[in-house]
């Protein structure tokens, strides 16, 4: 009676881009196989290219390994950036004044499931 697990998840957290950004990458790869996900990845020249690969193939390698999921079924069910903590700094300005720098940070999540042979 144990319920058949079907889906792996991975999470890269407080990664040093901002949600924004990467999400503008996520948007591209939500609900493809993971074989398309990863050469859309590949060509993408955006910055979090790169740091949602490495978040994929960690999803795809916990689906693998943990959980014997079948790599030819799979797809990104699910993937979103949310809002990590901001890291505050200051740029000195003209006449002593001084100007706020927000670096954001992220937590990206991808979760890979296997298609159901209807």
């Amino acid at each position: 009676m144990s319920e058949q697990i079907t889906s792996a998840k991975a999470m890269a957290r407080t990664v040093r881009i901002a949600p924004r950004k990467a999400r503008l990458v996520m948007d591209l790869i939500r609900g493809k196989q993971v074989g398309e996900a990863l050469a859309i990845l590949k060509f993408t020249p955006k910055a979090g290219s790169p740091i949602i690969e490495k978040v994929l193939k960690s999803a795809i390698a916990n689906a693998e390994h943990n959980f014997d999921l079948d790599l030819e079924s799979l797809y990104v069910s699910e993937a979103y950036v949310n809002e990590g903590p901001t890291i505050k700094r200051f740029r000195p300005r003209a006449k002593g004044s001084a100007s706020p720098i927000n670096k954001r940070t992220s937590h990206i999540t991808v979760v890979v499931s296997e298609k159901e042979e209807a």
